[in-house]
């Protein structure tokens, strides 16, 4: 947040949100449609974007895995490897199944 200009950027980012709502159908439309796999890693504890939006993903993604993990708002700060291992297995099982169950170094 300290860079110059980034407190601009961050304010940009926050009032461009307003204009995701209305994306949400498409957005929904699409899971359904494409049968794209869908990993959600989300803070149980998380103010901003509570978990029902993970569990969201429910009802419109086919086979989606939704984990609610001890955290908040900034999870990959708090269970960073947590998430980076739950991404590697989902990657590994779903778009790479002959490499299922290889640990972090390629074993």
């Amino acid at each position: 947040m300290s860079r110059t200009g980034n407190d601009q950027i961050q304010l940009a980012l926050f009032r461009d949100y307003a204009t995701n709502p209305a994306l949400y159908p498409a957005l929904h439309d699409y899971l359904r449609t494409s049968r794209v796999p869908v990993l959600a890693v989300w803070g149980r504890g998380d103010k901003i974007f509570a978990p029902a939006g993970a569990e969201a993903f429910a009802a419109n993604a086919v086979d989606p895995e939704i984990h609610l993990l001890d955290g908040g708002h900034f999870l990959l700060e708090s269970a960073g490897d947590q998430v980076a291992d739950l991404m590697r297995d989902f990657l590994a099982r779903r778009l790479c199944p002959a490499t299922a169950g290889m640990t972090r170094h390629g074993t």
